[in-house]
């Protein structure tokens, strides 16, 4: 049976369509927050009437029941095996004395797995109701489509007996960076096949072949489409922009150029880094990949390393939990 092509935009055509943009509107800009939902206002916030509510003992929380001010309730240990004093005859059903099948010592109760794992399931979908970690809209409006729908870029793809890999029509060397790489790098956020593996395997290819000498000019061209990329809060796209991030400060083989070039531009780029540095979700937990905080967090020390005396600062000055790999 065939497989079928998954089809993540309705603006996508078949292979020999063009991508339909017509209908996207200024509101689906990529990354953008106008689609977001908005929580309905309390007004009572900006006036002097307040609306009061008799307290009772139910709506107030009990002994054991709550967080501790942290995210989730932590697991209580096992209570230890009580034994039965020998001048004291042990009652048969659930006793204090007995212990085999009651509570502890003192009448408390332990909470159990599945009570813990109930406390983080809520704990979870009370952290999904904030909009800051909302995945926003990513249209498919990328310049590296239109360009590749175009026939304008000298990739396709080439069908190998075990993985697909991409074929250059014109030597990567003789390319211009300054208009191909930005387009390569616009195609980050892209989710669908095959622009999304033309984009990727494309900018490692560059990468590989101009290195620092050409890559670091075109630099700042390349900045609001990594920022782009991020700000959709898309995990796929976020993880594979880290990795793209962590190659780019390595492309000049160990001269740190790049790397020290990037510093003035972290005010754009580390703050949605800085979100998702304690995101505990994993991406693959099948394949054990790490998880998207490991993944900031490694970002983050590559770019320290490579970022040169100044690189510390400006990262703990946007991400204020890091700590240096450097100076410990």
């Amino acid at each position: 049976m065939k497989k079928q092509k998954m089809v993540h935009h309705v603006e996508t055509g078949s292979c020999f369509d063009a991508t339909n943009t017509s209908g996207i509107t200024i509101k689906d800009r990529p990354g953008g927050h106008g689609a977001q939902p908005v929580k309905p206002v309390d007004v009572r916030a900006f006036s002097f009437d307040r609306v009061t509510e008799r307290r009772t003992p139910s709506t107030f929380l009990k002994k054991g029941t709550g967080t501790g001010g942290k995210i989730a309730s932590p697991p209580k240990d096992n209570p230890p095996p009580i034994f039965p004093d020998e001048n004291v005859t042990p009652k048969k059903h659930g006793g204090r004395e007995g212990g085999v099948g009651g509570g502890m010592m003192d009448g408390s109760t332990c909470a159990t797995g599945d009570d813990v794992s109930a406390t983080t399931a809520a704990t979870t979908s009370r952290q999904i109701e904030f909009s800051a970690f909302v995945e926003r809209p990513n249209p498919p409006n990328t310049e590296f489509r239109r360009f590749y729908e175009r026939g304008d870029l000298p990739v396709q793809i080439d069908h190998g007996g075990v993985h697909n890999r991409i074929a250059w029509k014109l030597g990567i060397e003789r390319l211009d960076f300054h208009h191909y790489l930005p387009i390569f790098f616009d195609g980050l956020r892209e989710v669908e096949e095959p622009y999304a593996f033309l984009a990727e395997r494309g900018i490692y290819d560059m990468m590989q072949v101009g290195k620092g000498r050409r890559v670091l000019p075109v630099l700042p061209q390349l900045i609001i489409p990594i920022k782009t990329a991020l700000n959709t809060r898309n995990r796929e796209v976020i993880v594979k922009t880290l990795k793209v991030l962590q190659a780019l400060v390595r492309c000049d083989n160990g001269q740190n150029d790049v790397g020290k070039a990037l510093v003035p531009y972290y005010r754009q780029v580390l703050p949605i880094l800085n979100l998702c540095i304690r995101s505990p979700i994993v991406q693959n937990e099948i394949g054990g990949s790490p998880s998207l905080g490991a993944m900031v967090q490694e970002t983050l020390e590559t770019m320290e390393r490579h970022g040169g005396s100044h690189a510390f600062i400006n990262i703990k000055y946007l991400v204020p939990t890091y700590e240096s790999v450097m100076f410990r």
